[in-house]
């Protein structure tokens, strides 16, 4: 096949000693700067470009792929240790991955988490060799109407479905989606919820919403209950950073069940990967219940991590194809590679491969490459990472404290963005202390713009008529498993309250 004989070229170029000096710089300096608290994977490109400037075009793009990548296994890590993901893509990962460090898994999680991203990324990047043109076809039928109909099925199924009370579900996505409407109305240029305040325009950063609800809310919530839980030894975290044979096979299909949630979300601009991995928890979630899982939602499901984690790294290899192919960035992170691009006076599109045919092989090429280093440095490392864990409760929730604030000032330079921080993190301190889930919240603060966006644009085009919205197959299939889903998950939720309900027999 052509485009194997394209790909052995460019593992010609790009497997020289210095070029995997540069994949191997850029993977560590990408995951330390995405283990920081508030940073995250675009952040490690962003803060890496400068770097890349003296080095030739090649040579560059090869460093990023080990920055791409790294970065995203640092968002995990520090939301897997420190239930502070680095960035939104992560936060999916965080729910199960942080239980299982808590409950002395931490060197494991790690190692699924390794091995997921190198499954998920391994398997998108093939698809992106061999299928390219395919899945841009694919990607190009999504009008506004179905990115709105994928935007209501994300709310939903996360709120309703993967919550266990759906009024507190609906309760969480109101709160996100009053949190995306603070800033400037972009079709009207009017300024809605700022208070009168400038600095609030641009809306409230999702970083500040992330870290403030799963960080600074952790910390609030562990304080307030400091004299009433029982004094926990320390958490053990001298464990291998290896999986059983049995452990692999539990974590198999969930890599294979997240990889095929995240591949295709890879070529739409639907909100980056944060949609495939909420989609992945949540089916692992339904399905534990069926298998009645007792590690998920206690001790930490490996399934619940495995999942999510691979559904991020197949979005991000798959991410890596539109940008190449049509231009098209995705997600935060391949817009920061698309100005790396420019920055070298290329555009991407389908024009790249036939002018820059040899940078865009060679930067395939190293993907693979990356992912096999990532893998290599990153297991050996896992249980070094999870001595985090080993350091005092109050000096590591107040090391959290001061890393968070430190990366939210980072990004801004906003005292302002501080004083957000606090007050979002006490509402995810409220939120804990009633049971209300955390994952609608930042679904609707990371989806809620892009619904509004289309659900305009689509009236815009339709002249007000709202059989728009339901006037393409892909619209009718989305709304159709939706409202399946939703009654199989009313229909579970009685089952469960009945069960719960019922006298029990006298012994």
């Amino acid at each position: 096949m052509e485009q194997l004989e394209l790909l052995m070229g460019g593992f010609a170029n790009a497997l020289t000693p210095i070029n995997l000096l540069w994949v191997l710089i850029g993977a560590l300096l990408g995951t330390a700067v995405g283990v920081v608290p508030g940073l995250g994977s675009a952040m490690a490109v962003a803060l890496l470009l400068p770097v890349t400037f003296s080095l030739e075009p090649t040579a560059a793009f090869i460093m990023f792929a080990g920055i791409y990548f790294g970065g995203l296994f640092g968002d995990s890590t520090s939301g897997i240790l420190l239930n502070t993901p680095g960035h939104s893509s992560a936060i999916a990962s965080t729910f199960e991955g942080h239980r299982m460090a808590k409950s002395g898994q931490a060197a494991k999680a790690l190692a699924t988490c390794a091995i997921g991203a190198f499954i998920g990324g391994l398997i998108a990047t093939t698809l992106v060799v061999f299928f390219a043109p395919t899945l841009v076809k694919m990607a190009t039928v999504f009008g506004p109407a179905e990115y709105f109909a994928l935007a209501v099925f994300a709310f939903l199924a996360i709120s309703a479905v993967v919550s266990e009370s759906v009024i507190r579900g609906i309760a969480a996505l109101g709160v996100g989606l009053a949190l995306a409407l603070v800033g400037i109305d972009g079709p009207s240029g009017t300024a809605r919820f700022t208070l009168g305040m400038p600095q609030l325009f641009d809306g409230i950063s999702v970083i500040v919403i992330t870290v403030g609800l799963l960080a600074l809310g952790e910390v609030f919530h562990i304080a307030s209950r400091i004299h009433r839980d029982p004094v926990v030894t320390r958490i053990q975290t001298t464990g291998r950073a290896r999986l059983s044979m049995a452990d692999f096979r539990k974590a198999l299909p969930a890599w294979l069940r997240g990889t095929a949630f995240g591949a295709p979300f890879g070529l739409i601009p639907a909100g980056g990967a944060e949609v495939p991995t909420f989609l992945a928890y949540g089916t692992e979630k339904q399905l534990a219940k069926r298998r009645n899982d007792p590690e998920f939602g206690t001790t930490g499901s490996i399934r619940g991590l495995a999942a999510p984690e691979a559904a991020a790294n197949a979005t991000a290899g798959t991410a890596m194809g539109a940008l190449l192919a049509l231009g098209l960035p995705v997600s935060a992170t391949a817009a920061i590679m698309l100005a790396a691009f420019q920055q070298y006076g290329m555009q991407p599109g389908p024009l790249l491969f036939e002018r820059s045919g040899d940078l865009v092989w060679a930067l395939l090429a190293s993907l693979f490459i990356g992912l096999v280093i990532l893998v290599m440095i990153n297991i050996p490392f896992a249980s070094v990472w999870a001595k985090l864990l080993s350091i005092p409760k109050h000096y590591l929730y107040a090391g959290i404290t001061v890393f968070s604030m430190l990366g939210v000032y980072a990004v801004s330079s906003a005292v302002l963005d501080l004083w957000l921080l606090i007050a979002i993190g006490l509402i995810g301190f409220l939120m804990r202390r009633y049971n209300i889930p955390l994952a609608p919240v930042l679904i609707a603060v990371i989806l809620g713009p892009m619904a509004e966006t289309e659900l305009r644009r689509a009236l815009a085009v339709s002249e007000g008529d709202l059989g728009i919205l339901v006037d393409s197959p892909i619209t009718v299939t989305l709304y159709v498993v939706l409202a399946a889903a939703l009654v199989l998950s009313a229909v579970q939720h009685l089952r469960h309250r009945r069960q719960a309900t019922a006298p029990t027999s006298p012994s």
